[in-house]
């Protein structure tokens, strides 16, 4: 297991193609969500390639639609 697996992470399909995915930082203090399109074939093995290549997320949204992350983490500027 790579030391991205063991962070911890969370995604939403906003739709079939649309992921949105928050990830534990480096730091274990802090987290930050990134959104990109995939293919929509399988959600599981897609999300790490959202984190590696999405955009990030503004703050305000990403708070939304992960308050658990907000509530345990800060957030990465």
């Amino acid at each position: 297991m790579s030391e991205h697996d063991k962070r911890h992470t969370r995604y939403i399909a906003l739709a079939m193609r649309v992921l949105v995915v928050a990830i534990q930082g480096g730091r274990r203090d802090d987290w930050a969500a990134y959104i990109d399109a995939v293919p929509g074939d399988s959600h599981a093995s897609e999300w790490c390639k959202v984190t590696a290549r999405g955009t990030k997320l503004p703050y305000k949204v990403a708070k939304v639609l992960f308050p658990d992350f907000d509530e345990l983490y800060e957030w990465r500027a």
